[in-house]
Parts: C-alpha cells; sequence; structure tokens
C-alpha cells in the first residue's frame, strides 16, 4: 500500500476503504508518512468530501493514535457535553455541576481557547489555586466522590488530530465538515464517556455562519457516534449575539455563579436546562425531557447545583470562597469603561463575532497558542437583540487593564450595536435538535 495511490483514489472521488484510511493516519502520526501527502490528502477530502463511513473509519483511526481514557472505575452512565464554541459561552460551568448534582457522573475533558472564543480551562484558572492537571486516579476518584471534574486533555489524546489539525490550519483546509467532525468527535470517544451531548454553535458568532452547514456538522457528529456505539444528541443553538451578558474569564465565572444562584441571564439558563435534560435522558433517566428540565429547575432553585460547583473547586483545589465573593477572589480589571447609545431604539442586531474580537483586543482571548491571556478583562452588556435603550444610556461596560486599548474597543464595540426606532424581538436561543432519528426544528 502506498500513500500516493490512496491520495490519488480520493482526489479521483472514490469512497476510501478503513484499511487505507489507517494506513495513511497511522503513518503519519508514526513519522512514516510525511507532511506534504497528508496536506495533500486533506485537500482531496477538502474538495472530494467523505461519505458517512469514511468519516466514521477516519475518526476511529484518529482515536487509534494515541491513549484512549478508561473510565470504566466509575460509578454509573458518564454522559459529556462539547460546544463548538462561541462567544460569551460558559455554559459547562454551569451545565456540569447542575447535571452532577442530579446524580449523574460528569467526567470531563475541556480545553483553552483560542481567537475570539473562550476556553473554559481558562476560565476556571481564574479561580486562584484551582487545578487543571490531575492524574488518573485522581480524576476518576474525584468523579466518583464528588459527580464531577474538569481537566485538561491529555497530551496523548488523539494526536493524530492534533498534528492533521495544525496541517490544515496553515492548507486552508480547516472549514471542512468531515475535518471538523472527525476532529471533535475522536477526542470525545478517546476521552472515555458512554454519550456524548453536542451544543453546535450558529451564527455570527459561531463557526458554522448558516443553519444548513451548523445542520450538515451535527447529523455528521451524531452519525460518528452511532458508527462506536455512543449515544450523541446535538442542539442547534443561536450564536448571533453572545450567550448571557459577560465575556471574559472571570467576568464568565461570575455570570456562571450568578446563574446557579438563580440570578444569571435566561438565555444561558434554558440552554444549561435542556442540554441537562437531554445528558440526564442519555444516563438512564426515562422521564420525558420536558418533565427533566423542570427536576433540574428545581435542583436549581434549591441551590444544590450552586453546592456541586463548591464540592468541585474544593475539590480541585480552588478557592471555594469564590462561590460567596467573587469579586474579592477573582481577578479584577482596574478601569471600567462604559459604551453609550449614540441614539434611542431598539437592538435589532448584535455582531458576536465583533464583540468576541473586541474582548480578544483588550487581553481577555489569544491570537496565537502562545499568547497570554488577561484574566480580569473583558465585557459586560446591558443590551441585547429585543431590548429598547435611549440615547446617553449605557449599552455594554468594557473591563480593561490598558485604557488607551479600551478606548480604542469602545469605539469598535459600538459598531457592533445595530439600533432601528422600530421595535423587534429578540431571535431564538435553540433552533433545534439532531439525534439519530433526524432533524427536529424547535417551532
Amino acid at each position: 500500500m502506498r500513500a500516493v495511490d490512496i491520495i490519488v483514489k480520493k482526489r479521483n472521488g472514490k469512497a476510501l476503504s478503513k484499511e487505507e484510511i489507517n494506513f495513511l493516519i497511522q503513518g503519519y502520526t508514526q513519522g512514516i508518512i510525511p507532511d506534504y501527502q497528508l496536506s495533500a490528502f486533506a485537500m482531496t477530502i477538502y474538495f472530494q468530501g467523505m461519505d458517512e463511513a469514511e468519516i466514521a473509519h477516519l475518526t476511529s483511526s484518529m482515536v487509534q493514535s494515541g491513549n484512549q481514557v478508561d473510565l470504566s472505575r466509575i460509578r454509573g452512565i458518564k454522559v459529556d457535553k462539547h460546544s463548538t464554541g462561541g462567544v460569551g459561552d460558559k455554559t459547562t460551568l454551569v451545565l456540569i455541576p447542575l447535571v452532577a448534582a442530579a446524580s449523574v457522573p460528569v467526567a470531563k475533558m475541556s480545553g483553552r481557547g483560542l481567537g475570539h472564543t473562550g476556553g473554559t480551562l481558562d476560565k476556571l484558572e481564574s479561580i486562584p489555586g484551582f487545578q487543571i492537571n490531575l492524574d488518573d486516579d485522581t480524576f476518576i476518584n474525584q468523579v466518583n466522590r464528588v459527580q464531577c471534574a474538569v481537566i485538561g486533555q491529555t497530551t496523548n489524546l488523539a494526536p493524530a488530530d492534533k498534528k492533521l489539525y495544525a496541517l490544515r490550519d496553515v492548507t486552508g483546509t480547516v472549514e471542512n465538515i468531515p475535518l471538523i467532525a472527525s476532529s471533535i468527535m475522536s477526542k470525545k470517544i478517546a476521552a472515555g464517556t458512554d454519550a456524548i451531548m453536542l451544543d453546535v454553535k450558529v451564527g455570527s458568532g459561531a463557526f458554522m455562519k448558516d443553519m444548513a452547514s451548523a445542520e450538515e456538522l451535527a447529523r455528521t457528529m451524531v452519525a460518528i457516534g452511532a458508527h462506536v456505539g455512543r449515544e450523541t444528541r446535538a442542539l442547534l443553538t443561536n450564536m448571533d449575539q453572545p450567550l448571557g451578558c459577560h465575556i471574559g474569564n472571570a467576568l464568565e465565572v461570575k455570570e456562571a455563579i450568578q446563574t446557579l444562584q438563580g440570578k444569571g441571564p435566561e438565555d444561558l439558563r434554558d440552554l444549561c436546562l435542556t442540554l441537562g435534560s437531554h445528558m440526564l435522558q442519555m444516563a438512564g433517566a426515562k422521564e420525558d425531557t420536558r418533565v427533566l428540565y423542570d427536576k433540574l429547575e428545581k435542583i436549581l432553585a434549591e441551590g444544590k447545583a450552586l453546592k456541586k460547583l463548591a464540592q468541585m473547586i474544593e475539590a480541585q483545589g480552588g478557592d471555594a470562597r469564590v462561590i460567596d465573593e467573587p469579586d474579592r477572589i477573582l481577578p479584577q480589571a482596574q478601569f471600567m469603561i462604559p459604551v453609550m447609545a449614540e441614539q434611542e431604539g431598539c437592538v435589532h442586531a448584535l455582531n458576536a463575532l465583533e464583540i468576541g474580537q473586541c474582548a480578544m483586543l483588550l487581553g481577555a482571548g489569544r491570537e496565537t497558542k502562545e499568547a497570554k491571556i488577561d484574566l480580569a478583562v473583558g465585557i459586560v452588556l446591558h443590551k441585547k437583540m429585543g431590548d429598547w435603550v435611549k440615547r446617553g444610556e449605557p449599552l455594554a461596560t468594557l473591563y480593561a487593564n490598558d485604557q488607551q486599548k479600551g478606548q480604542l474597543v469602545q469605539e469598535r464595540l459600538l459598531k457592533a450595536y445595530h439600533i432601528a426606532p422600530e421595535q423587534t424581538a429578540g431571535k431564538p436561543l435553540i433552533l433545534g435538535l439532531v439525534d439519530q432519528e433526524g432533524t427536529h426544528m424547535m417551532s
């Protein structure tokens, strides 16, 4: 078997066998097949696509390229959640303790942020002392004891994906659904959970800008999960505006705590309850998701999820006083700069991508993997789509440690708002559900 023959076969639009895909992926991981041949292979996929079986074989080969986490010592059905990334997406910080408080174990491996999308690990590290690197025994014991843990991914988890992604990044082959789906699912499958709940974002602040491509990505990932025997579902959710009101690492931790206290924004709360209801069902609950939504709502109201977050923080070495004193414990920015409305009207549009980039310019995100982020800085939105604003009223507040940067971002953020004279309703957050039976659009 030769790499060039496999590349030519895919270039000519023919389906590859499991053995051919495995030959390329394992050979590349081991350094036998060079970068230039895998670059050519990625480009053939970009132009010719892959069928369902090929994508499943590609994913499985990437899983087998490194270690696979064995979570069999954790009691119960383990359900993981993954978001395709957005602005202000602090869902994990609310959802994981919420589901754990319903006695469903969540053993989660998360990543760092890059670009305008935030990373869960960066947010958690804004809590003083919080440890994201736990050995396997400590990780498993914590989940059995506390019901949840969130840690960084091990270095040898799907290493083929890491190598292939680096190539895709410099060869113009990032935006391809078979390659995106296999990249996400290889890491989720290697992480060892029994079922996978996906949150596929669509809109200006998401990787998938339109509904058709988001739905295709969701369907592809659900099919991969079915192929390897992991129940997988995906919510399609709106990212035309940020989720919640706080954007930035410490600021998002604060908003997550507020949500668990029953004081958070409605969109974040509803998304977590909806995702959680599906996770409970995938973990074996027999009730309808509507009943499970109500069950989680009660857990939230009783403060059990907030207590669970405190237990997880303490178990991982963090300062649990952050629950009661977030403004004292979390990093604080030096300057608060208001962004005032220049006209009266209703917020018709709010460019999530632009707002995410504004937060990144303040220092809340990374432009490169090596960049150091400022955990204290970010943006708090006071007005979102459908809200009425008067001239001179604050649209947002910037939290900055560099006053000059803050003033530059102030002007840019103002342009992210589209205000018009007539009233309009905000767009729905949850757009649809994709499962093994198909796509179910929300009315």
